[in-house]
């Protein structure tokens, strides 16, 4: 079954770059599950952000789970780095995986967490053979590539058919949401079967983080 507890994951994105260690101790104290690294390339999205060097720096800075995002055209040549860097699950995109199943294989190969996001205008039928082989799916609800996006409401409905597919074939399988989410939406994201709940600009740019997290989980108990 999915996670008795909704998962909160800040998103390192929206931190403030020049006092990170401080927005990492932020995180921390607000009790978030996991620490999101979005990777992108100029390519694949039209932004770019950071690479392994900064995802070592923040596995340095605590103890929480690093959640790499890799938005990133041909994944493959940069998996193992982030993993030496101290990712402790990698999430690639189908949509840039043209042998998605041998990139799945090859995370869990080093040891660490599979799993694979997809695009709002993605199928989740492009998931259904390797559903039984992940340990999460990452759904974007709002197009990648820039943090602040508005959450695109037809999410609803996909979460709540992923959920579906998951009880059949994964049922142990996480689901996370990532972008646009808040306060006000966080509860109808869970209620439609989201376990993780990716929050970048709701979270690090909140007058007070920590009563954002707190007001988030309780809304989703």
């Amino acid at each position: 079954m999915p996670a008795p507890s909704t998962l909160l994951a800040p998103s390192i994105l929206s931190a403030d770059f020049t006092r990170l260690k401080e927005s990492i101790e932020i995180a921390t104290k607000a009790d978030s599950d996991w620490m999101h690294c979005d990777i992108m390339d100029g390519n694949f999205v039209p932004n770019i952000t950071f690479g392994p060097f900064i995802v070592q720096a923040v596995a340095a800075c605590t103890t929480m789970i690093i959640d790499t995002h890799l938005m990133i055209a041909d994944p493959d040549r940069y998996i193992e780095d982030f993993v030496k860097a101290g990712s402790h699950q990698i999430t690639v995109h189908q949509e840039a995986c043209p042998h998605l199943h041998r990139t799945i294989q090859f995370i869990k190969s080093l040891g660490v967490k599979a799993g694979v996001s997809i695009n709002p205008g993605t199928p989740l039928s492009t998931l259904e053979s390797v559903l039984p082989d992940l340990d999460l799916v990452l759904l974007m609800s709002v197009n990648p590539g820039f943090g602040g996006q508005k959450f695109i409401p037809s999410s609803l409905g996909k979460i709540a058919q992923l959920h579906k597919m998951r009880l059949k074939v994964n049922p142990k399988m996480v689901i996370a949401v990532d972008g646009g989410i808040t306060e006000e939406n966080a509860q109808s994201v869970v209620t439609a079967g989201a376990d993780a709940l990716i929050a970048g600009t709701a979270f690090f740019k909140s007058s007070d983080p920590a009563r954002t997290a707190a007001k988030i989980r309780a809304m989703t108990r």
